[in-house]
């Protein structure tokens, strides 16, 4: 009987440093993943890619038909005719990305037809007209070509302020607030 009642009088404190010890464990184990495991500040991580959600990629062609749900069965929402055109992917299931465009609409699209080229569309900014376009990071540099709202062109780099975009017809710097197809602060190596 000894046994047994100085089993019950250890049990409490078993289980509190059991429960201490599996604390420990926890934390050790939170701290040995990758930070990338969380991606940044507010992100999480694709279950299918293991990529960061949500993110930026573009259109791989020049119709992609936006379905209702991850499925071919679902209505068809929208179809974009712009290749290049910038999107966030939201969600991710099995061969499909939940998508959305500039304009705040959703929809799913086969991961087949989006590309990880990262692009950027011009937005209107605070002023009416064209955004102006410049030979390097700086406003006081010359204006290198002054582009429309909804040109879009291929991201060299962003350092988060400024930045380097490139097209058909120019290449050169623009203030990162006056790009959809990158986050706020986003650096783009």
């Amino acid at each position: 009987m000894s046994n047994k009642s100085e089993m019950l009088r250890q049990s409490p404190r078993l289980s509190y440093v059991f429960r201490l010890k599996m604390l420990v464990a926890g934390l050790i184990l939170l701290m040995a993943l990758p930070l990338g495991a969380f991606g940044a500040a507010g992100q999480s991580i694709g279950p299918v890619s293991g990529l960061p959600l949500p993110r930026f990629v573009s259109l791989k062609s020049d119709r992609v038909n936006m379905h209702e749900g991850p499925t071919r069965n679902h209505p068809i929402h929208w179809i974009y005719q712009r290749a290049g055109l910038p999107v966030e992917i939201t969600a991710e299931f099995e061969t499909w990305n939940k998508i959305r465009d500039s304009e705040g609409a959703e929809g799913w699209v086969l991961h087949s037809l989006l590309s990880g080229r990262r692009t950027a569309m011009v937005v209107q900014g605070k002023s009416t007209g064209n955004l102006m376009l410049f030979a390097s990071p700086n406003t006081k540099s010359a204006v290198v070509a002054a582009l429309q709202p909804g040109v879009i062109g291929t991201l060299k780099t962003c350092d988060g302020t400024w930045c380097h975009i490139f097209g058909d017809d120019f290449d050169g710097y623009m203030q990162q607030s006056n790009l959809w197809g990158v986050y706020p602060n986003e650096p783009v190596p």
